[in-house]
């Protein structure tokens, strides 16, 4: 694991990976001996870090990290390393994260690793669809650190190609967040700052407690998610759903929505009216051929996984986004299949589980006329 790419003092812990001087003259490996015969080897120094060719102080040399040159004329070469900037001083209020770092606005641009981050309107090393038009309220601005999609904490993209993305080191505020209000009793919007005591869905099953992994395993563990009330067993929505869900008791059923009563019943009423049929889906449930035409509303896949939404990255990260895949139908959380796979599939929701073929039947031929 190659940590820091910048270094402290002289450098004696550096483990990056540069591996040429500062004249751009390439490094000899460590455990070689032409064209220079090292005095510092692998076996002689074990815990110098002396692997490949990259720079090192294994000498505690005042001037920094240097390696043996793989010009006979230059036995050896100080490299080029950047110090690193000191994340660990910010105490100013913004530089601090609350809950999760959804609402981080500092200005941390480094991973955790001290790699450099990608700015969010850039598309190399890495494409991604975490753009300011797509997400204008999430503040993606220059390269600095973001959690717009509900990870752990805040990360970037990073400007390293073979490192996509890597969590930032945010410090926690001292201070705890402000209360807003005591959160919901009722149903508003998709109910995300619900937090009543309802534990039942809408089918009758009693929900799991949110600490427990049995009967289901899960990440949405309250003590990594400080800030959506995952208290007792009571329907919550932390992860944008359409309303209000738990997992359930009864092994042979994942998770349902819960039925929440709206706030107002007068528009609040009609809406939640509008929105009942989320499950019971109104178009074709079956699908033809490999199922690239599917356009219904199933989301659970074959052994009863809730699916992730196509435009989430959490828990998995992947490419078959909407962007790329324009004309798939790759809305909300339903089974599609963009890729010409063998019938309509989802990632799911289970971090444990990449993907699965969806709970969909062939539709016989007699349809199909």
């Amino acid at each position: 694991v190659y940590l820091l790419q910048c270094k402290r003092g002289i450098g004696k812990d550096y483990r990056g990976t540069e591996a040429k001087t500062q004249r751009g003259i390439p490094c000899q490996k460590w455990a070689e001996k032409i064209p220079h015969k090292p005095n510092y080897t692998p076996e002689k120094h074990p815990n110098a870090g002396l692997e490949e060719n990259y720079c090192r102080n294994p000498d505690a040399d005042e001037s920094g990290p240097w390696c043996y040159t793989t010009d006979p004329a230059t036995r050896f070469d100080y490299c080029n390393i950047p110090e690193c900037e000191d994340q660990v001083m910010y105490t100013g209020e913004g530089e601090c994260m609350q809950c999760n770092g959804e609402d981080y606005h500092g200005e941390v641009s480094r991973t955790e690793s001290g790699l450099e981050c990608q700015r969010w309107d850039a598309q190399e090393p890495h494409m991604h669809r975490f753009t300011q038009k797509h997400y204008p309220e999430k503040d993606l601005k220059m390269n600095y650190c973001r959690n717009p999609d509900g990870e752990l904490r805040p990360w970037c993209f990073t400007t390293n190609p073979n490192k996509r993305w890597e969590y930032c080191n945010i410090p926690r505020c001292s201070t705890r967040p402000p209360v807003s209000g005591l959160g919901s009793q009722c149903l508003s919007g998709k109910g995300e700052d619900y937090r009543g005591r309802i534990a039942i869905t809408k089918s009758g099953n009693v929900c799991q407690h949110w600490n427990t992994q049995f009967p289901h395993k899960h990440g949405w563990i309250p003590d990594r998610y400080p800030c959506k009330g995952l208290e007792e067993n009571y329907c919550r929505n932390p992860d944008g759903e359409k309303k209000p869900w738990c997992y359930t008791t009864n092994s042979s059923v994942r998770w349902e929505y819960c039925t929440i009563p709206p706030c107002d019943r007068t528009e609040q009423g009609i809406a939640g009216m509008n929105n009942v049929p989320v499950q019971v889906p109104l178009r074709e449930e079956c699908y033809r051929g490999k199922g690239q035409s599917y356009r219904g509303t199933t989301s659970v896949t074959a052994s009863g996984k809730k699916c992730q939404a196509w435009n989430s990255m959490f828990p998995h990260r992947h490419i078959k986004t909407p962007d790329r895949f324009p004309d798939a139908d790759l809305r909300d959380n339903y089974c599609r299949n963009p890729d010409g796979d063998n019938s309509p599939w989802c990632f799911t929701t289970d971090p444990n589980t990449l993907w699965e073929y969806c709970n969909l039947k062939r539709c016989d031929d007699h349809t199909q006329e």
